[in-house]
């Protein structure tokens, strides 16, 4: 698992859990567990860290006026995708529960175990209407809603050191072209052109999510996942491979970049410190390197969007990455409307000032007026327009897919950037990921 906050991406745990009883262990509130047996309740499930601090504030406002109360129950982040697995298909199930959209729970809706919440948005237009459609709509799987957004979004950006930036002469890239221009120029004079955390290998996928959107638009990567693995083998994917080898070949990422991590806070840190003028990261990169290198944080980091390709089908507003966390639910559910009241807190002004306060972008139409109280502002802003603007957020290739195809997708960029596996050798690998 990658050891970020629970909105960010998280791979498989390899624990293996046989009994709903392992998930009363790891919850927070309410000691009859998930999903019990009280006709007066609703549970919700959510994912244990410090976000849960506006969860429970959302559900004691709930509890307060609804006769159906709410009870939240939190698992552990390095447990809660393997004990949702569980859970999920037990009488313990939860009402309500944390996902990531997408892939996450395409195979629970295939199962049949998820509630379309069309007719809850049928009554209560809002539901939908009051989120950013480029977010909601991550969550909609056969032309039906099966989420609510929660918590807040989080694009995927070029940072960059406006220091080292300033010294060499050059300028955050807006063409692709340009940002291989800058590439030679910084090689040139002994600087690491991009920091790549490449020991993680999920930050080396931000770079072909980015590619392939710009060469061949968002339906490339929806026909693939979408299970028709002929999408890999396309002209267009065979550009952005060969777009991706120039680029490694210039020497962008330079020699030692499968020994440097993100999450040990090596790729942040060569940026900070000037030896690397940009970093392809999440959003959160910004509050990494608040806490880590707070003066560079508000001085020296910069910020851009991804660059354009010059013909490529890909709109230059595209964006990929983690486009929200929504809260789905159980088909089952004996309180549906009580549901549907604890989702409107989603759009609430009291949701989005409590999630600003702790750091968290949301989604909804209504966050603009309260952007002045997050802890930055104008990057807050900055991100919010991006968002807003987007004909296409992405979701990253390892949430669109389902769980099995973390790992291949992982192993695959990695060798493609590293020499050991060639153009045909990577779309092979993508063609045999499991189906949604």
């Amino acid at each position: 698992m990658r050891p970020r906050s629970a909105h960010r991406r998280l791979a498989v745990s390899a624990m293996a859990c046989t009994a709903a009883l392992a998930l009363t262990a790891g919850c927070g509130s309410g000691s009859a567990g998930v999903g019990n047996a009280d006709s007066g309740t609703i549970h919700v499930l959510v994912y244990g860290d410090a976000g849960n601090t506006v969860e429970k504030q959302i559900v004691e406002t709930f509890n307060k006026t609804s006769s159906v109360k709410a009870v939240l129950d939190t698992i552990p982040g390095a447990d809660y995708q393997t004990k949702l697995q569980t859970v999920i298909t037990t009488p313990q199930a939860p009402d309500v529960f944390f996902n990531w959209g997408g892939g996450s729970i395409a195979p629970f809706v295939k199962a049949g175990l998820l509630l379309p919440l069309d007719d809850l948005i049928a009554k209560d237009p809002a539901l939908k209407s009051s989120f950013l459609p480029a977010v909601f709509d991550t969550a909609v799987i056969g032309g039906k809603s099966y989420g609510v957004p929660m918590r807040g979004t989080q694009p995927v950006l070029l940072f960059d050191n406006k220091q080292v930036l300033a010294d060499n002469g050059i300028t955050p890239p807006t063409s692709w072209d340009q940002l291989l221009d800058e590439v030679r120029a910084l090689k040139a004079k002994g600087v690491t052109p991009i920091a790549l955390g490449g020991g993680d290998q999920w930050p080396t996928l931000m770079w072909f999510e980015y590619v392939f959107d710009r060469v061949a638009g968002p339906g490339l990567f929806q026909k693939a996942v979408g299970g028709d693995p002929s999408a890999w083998a396309s002209p267009e994917a065979a550009k952005a491979l060969g777009m991706l080898k120039q680029l490694i070949d210039a020497g962008a990422f330079g020699t030692t970049f499968d020994s440097v991590k993100f999450t040990d806070g090596g790729s942040p840190a060569l940026l900070a410190k000037g030896k690397a003028a940009f970093e392809l990261m999440g959003s959160w990169e910004y509050a990494t390197q608040q806490s880590g290198n707070p003066q560079f944080a508000k001085d020296k980091l910069g910020y851009s969007s991804f660059p354009a390709v010059a013909g490529g089908q890909g709109d230059p507003n595209d964006l990929v990455g983690n486009t929200n966390n929504f809260y789905s639910v159980r088909a089952t559910t004996k309180h549906p409307e009580a549901v549907a009241q604890f989702l409107k807190l989603m759009y609430s002004d009291q949701f989005v000032k409590a999630q600003l306060a702790i750091g968290n972008l949301p989604t909804t139409t209504n966050t603009p007026q309260f952007l002045s109280g997050s802890a930055s502002p104008e990057y807050s802003g900055y991100q919010y327009d991006l968002v807003k603007k987007a004909p296409s957020f992405q979701l990253s290739w390892d949430q669109a897919y389902p769980p099995a195809a973390i790992t291949p997708i992982h192993q695959a960029v990695q060798r493609f950037f590293d020499g050991q596996l060639d153009a045909a050798g990577f779309v092979k690998a993508m063609q045999a990921l499991p189906a949604s």
